[in-house]
């Protein structure tokens, strides 16, 4: 007889092959991922889901969504009951990313211009901090790209991460395309690992903790169909906590230092890391008033580029490891579950509409409103039930 948590496994894996097909729905209509024959059908069949029938496309998106969530808090409530063991977490959490690695990058272009960034110096020898992808007018990548007219944006640390991907790919777009898919997937569990890592010192619960991260749909989505550079951005500065954890001081500021050099974002947690150096040995001083003090700092991170630009989905991967460190926090639980469901919920009106003009921008911006109102109403009745605090009490 089938276990119940081999079915919700099975299940599970259910969706997320569904979510791996479904992400090429969105392939580029001027993008050609293969030219032989069974592709080119089997390509066309999908893209015409994502750009003939969007009302499909929208729905399809919608249900696997809300799926993943459902799932997520299935994943959770065991979690915390500690019926769900880290053996068995991460055999999922491999079975997910082995599937999602090879999945298209569904829901921005930001991948392609990673590559292009590398490729400026792998291939055209130039230096992407002066060269934008339009000044390479005959290059077959720009048919595909979107903001070809920036330079690069990124921090140093990014282009020494990828320059070797670009080379090993020999400039050939699919191989260089799921290497970079690969080394995402890569930091994605890395961060997981030293989340589970960072739980076990400070004897928290580690299951939940990897749940809240590895398990959380913006995470996947985000991470794994996405590939955004936040994902090793964030594996640089979770790998840093524990390496301060373990008492290496400068080899803990060092890996900082390379993940504000990949998205300059980390940079917040600095006053967090002068806090650790100088209170360290004081008796006021403890590891969760450590990790509390992050969370809200990156929090910061995410109010202050939002505001600099406009919300994106992705910035809340600033917040959602950090989250996942402290799981036992009301208002970090809750901010892994209900800002993320508001947030993925953006990418509806435009595959609904096929573009971000007028009225999507508005409905973008009731969505963000209404998922920080919901969250700021738990947040009250959580206070008002007594179930909340900053700090645990001791």
């Amino acid at each position: 007889m089938i276990s119940k948590l081999k079915l919700i496994f099975g299940s599970y894996i259910i969706v997320i092959v569904a979510f791996f097909f479904y992400s090429f729905t969105q392939v580029d209509l001027d993008l050609t991922l293969s030219q032989a024959s069974w592709w080119q059908t089997v390509q066309k069949f999908f893209q015409h889901i994502g750009y003939f029938n969007r009302p499909l496309s929208s729905l399809l998106y919608i249900v696997l969504v809300l799926f993943l969530f459902a799932f997520y808090i299935i994943f959770i409530k065991r979690a915390q009951k500690n019926k769900i063991s880290t053996k068995n977490l991460w055999i999922l959490i491999l079975v997910m990313v082995g599937i999602l690695t090879f999945s298209y990058n569904a829901f921005s272009y930001d991948l392609f211009n990673y590559i292009f960034d590398a490729k400026i110096i792998t291939f055209y020898h130039q230096n992407p901090y002066l060269h934008k992808a339009l000044d390479y007018m005959g290059d077959p990548m720009l048919s595909f790209m979107r903001w070809t007219h920036r330079t690069y944006p990124y921090g140093p640390v990014w282009l020494l991460l990828t320059t070797p991907l670009s080379f090993l790919g020999f400039n050939f777009f699919l191989p260089t395309f799921f290497l970079f898919k690969i080394f995402n997937s890569l930091y994605f569990m890395g961060t997981a690992f030293f989340i589970q890592k960072i739980l076990k010192q400070i004897k928290g619960n580690e299951s939940l903790g990897v749940v809240l991260f590895a398990l959380n749909p913006l995470a996947i989505i985000e991470c794994l169909i996405s590939s955004h550079n936040d994902t090793s951005m964030m594996f640089l500065a979770i790998l840093s906590i524990y390496l301060l954890f373990e008492n290496k001081r400068a080899l803990s500021a060092i890996t900082l230092s390379l993940s504000i050099g990949v998205k300059f974002a980390t940079a917040f947690l600095m006053p967090s890391y002068l806090y650790y150096f100088f209170k360290e040995k004081s008796k006021s001083f403890n590891n969760e008033k450590f990790l509390v003090f992050n969370f809200f700092l990156m929090f910061l991170a995410v109010i202050a580029v939002t505001v600099r630009t406009s919300f994106q989905p992705w910035y809340l991967l600033y917040i959602i490891p950090f989250a996942s460190l402290i799981p036992q926090k009301n208002y970090a639980a809750g901010a892994s579950l209900i800002l993320p469901l508001f947030a993925l919920f953006q990418y509806v009106p435009f595959l609904y509409k096929g573009d971000w003009n007028s009225p999507v921008s508005q409905i973008l911006t009731w969505i963000t409103i209404s998922g920080v109102a919901l969250y700021i109403v738990y947040i009250l009745v959580s206070v008002k039930l007594g179930k909340l605090s900053i700090l645990s009490k001791r």
